[in-house]
């Protein structure tokens, strides 16, 4: 008789442990940036998208020299502030501030490791 109750508590235990593991490794990766930097070159592509958890996912594309082809870099934005930024400077050269989060469990935060913090005008 009481097996049950000392092996419920574990059981409960164990998973509240693991939820708070898995919340604590999430906040980290979010909050502690492996690298950061700037791109610059014109944003091609940007749209709002996701089935639950929406976020705005662009490309840039980098061109080095006209007449090469141009690199292009993915990246994720969560704020939407910098979203209206890149929205009202697309076909404008501009260079994005970004942070890459290296492993971040879901695709619900963002689809790429690139998280753009800032967005200003070249030229």
């Amino acid at each position: 008789m009481t097996q049950k109750p000392v092996l419920g508590r574990w059981v409960i235990g164990f998973i509240v442990t693991s939820i708070l593991l898995f919340a604590s490794y999430t906040w980290l990766t979010l909050h502690w940036s492996y690298s950061s930097g700037e791109r610059a070159g014109y944003v091609q592509k940007f749209s709002h998208k996701g089935w639950l958890c929406k976020t705005w996912e662009g490309e840039l594309a980098m061109v080095s020299m006209p007449g090469t082809l141009s690199e292009k870099f993915q990246f994720s934005v969560n704020d939407d502030a910098v979203s209206d930024k890149i929205n009202k400077n697309l076909g404008k050269r501009v260079s994005l501030t970004y942070e890459q989060h290296v492993g971040v469990p879901s695709t619900c935060f963002a689809e790429t490791q690139y998280f753009v913090t800032d967005v200003r005008v070249v030229e």
